[in-house]
């Protein structure tokens, strides 16, 4: 059975690129210890482009759905989003990647798209 890759795709205007990034770093540990889990990447645009990638990929589609039915992700976008409603930006997401994310703002994401793959070929450093 091939991996499965999900890339949330996030606008983010210049002004909150840092917000982004520092909720990332804040969320350690939120997914990886999630069954089924195998690889988590926040990929910064370079130049031309105001959308970041989110990769995660999974050892099924099934593993990733029983993360997204999870008790841990359901309760941390709920905080994200009553935490962002509460300081008046209750915008009706509150998404966890990088929308809401309890830090007294709201989204730093102005629009998200999911993005589904099977992995069909994959390649690593070769290995001595």
């Amino acid at each position: 059975m091939p991996s499965v890759v999900k890339i949330n795709v996030l606008t983010v205007p210049e002004e909150l690129r840092r917000e982004l990034e520092k909720r990332f770093a804040n969320r350690a540990g939120m997914v990886e210890s999630a069954d089924g889990f195998e690889w988590f990447e926040l990929l910064r645009p370079v130049e031309g482009s105001d959308r970041y990638l989110v990769y995660t990929r999974w050892r099924s589609e099934e593993d990733f759905r029983r993360w997204q039915e999870s008790r841990a992700f359901q309760s941390g976008h709920a905080q994200a989003a009553a935490e962002a409603g509460a300081q008046g930006h209750g915008h009706g997401q509150g998404h966890g990647h990088g929308q809401g994310h309890g830090h007294g703002q709201g989204p730093a994401a102005t629009d998200s798209e999911l993005w589904s793959f099977e992995v069909v070929e994959s390649t690593g450093p070769k290995q001595d």
